[in-house]
């Protein structure tokens, strides 16, 4: 059996219609619904339809009712306003994309300090059958976010991202997102049958966290490290700030490697804070056992400053910009 987040199915929606003067709507929208075959199901003053009832729906709604007293929720039955459904509604070509795996895997140079290609960071790009060029990758994941597809996205990513190192043969950062992930142990499984059905050396794989989605659960996050690392895997902290400050909190996750966020990289050849920023970091890195690596290096004198402190690796557009896997 497929699981629901990785293969999720069409959206259902729950409307609730309050107030007196919309109540008397409720049958004629029920009968005409059921006409269509867009009803699923109804229970006094609230209708599950399909998605495809939505916008015809949401017109009726706005032209003749009370709109601020009609509702909806999806599968987190948490109850919001109905003028806040088109927003989902809109976000549905995600779904294409996740559906038709319409990513494509960019790859960007990291390099010793002799400069010479250590491995490279993965980036996903996306593609709409109906658009041209790519899309900005932060809107891709804010239209999942708001479908609740962010799962299913994370994982086409991830596959995608392993099925292109086999033709790199180098080290490889995956980015990936925690809270995509319910159980390790399951939505793990098919990365790891896919390395070794491509005959691709575990320790060639470092899967990034990615800080952008906060890290509540500690222990979560914990038990997907550690079930990466049993199976050969390696993985990084990537762009390290604030999340994981703590030394504690490094010390329990105990990463393979660390990135430092290129806002402290960019100008720390002559910014003092900076400088002070990227040493504490470099330290830090060091009591852990962490490979320091900074990435978002576009001059040559914050490389020469980077590599006089002690970083060993070191990513940016001065060494080469992403590009397609060929």
């Amino acid at each position: 059996m497929n699981c629901k987040a990785c293969f999720p199915g069409d959206i259902t929606y729950k409307i609730k219609f309050m107030g007196e003067e919309n109540s008397i709507f409720i049958s004629f929208i029920r009968h005409h619904l059921t006409g269509k075959n867009q009803l699923i199901k109804h229970q006094e003053n609230v209708l599950i339809v399909k998605e495809e009832a939505v916008p015809g729906l949401v017109d009726f709604i706005f032209d003749h009712m009370h709109y601020s007293e009609v509702y909806f929720a999806l599968d987190d039955n948490v109850w919001r306003p109905i003028k806040e459904i088109t927003t989902i509604f809109e976000s549905q070509w995600v779904d294409q994309i996740i559906t038709n795996q319409l990513v494509t895997t960019f790859a960007q140079p990291i390099v010793d300090r002799n400069e010479e290609v250590y491995g490279y960071e993965m980036l996903s790009r996306f593609k709409r059958d109906d658009k041209e060029g790519y899309l900005a990758p932060f809107e891709v994941f804010q239209a999942a976010k708001i479908r609740n597809r962010m799962y299913a996205l994370d994982k086409v990513c991830r596959m995608t991202a392993v099925r292109n190192a086999a033709k790199l043969q180098k080290k490889v950062f995956i980015n990936f997102i925690p809270t995509a992930i319910y159980s390790p142990q399951h939505c793990l499984k098919s990365t790891v049958q896919l390395a070794h059905e491509l005959s691709i050396d575990p320790s060639l794989f470092v899967f990034e966290v990615v800080e952008t989605e906060e890290i509540e659960d500690l222990n979560h996050l914990k038990n997907i490290l550690m079930y990466y690392k049993e199976k050969g895997f390696e993985y990084a902290l990537d762009d390290v700030g604030e999340g994981f400050s703590t030394k504690e909190m490094l010390e329990e996750l105990a990463p393979n490697y660390m990135k430092l966020d290129m806002k402290y990289v960019q100008g720390v050849s002559n910014d003092p804070s900076k400088q002070l920023t990227a040493k504490k970091f470099l330290n830090s890195a060091k009591t852990v056992g962490s490979v320091p690596l900074a990435e978002g290096v576009e001059l040559r004198e914050d490389f020469e400053w980077l590599k006089k402190e002690g970083y060993q690796l070191f990513q940016g557009y001065l060494f080469g910009k992403p590009a397609p896997i060929v």
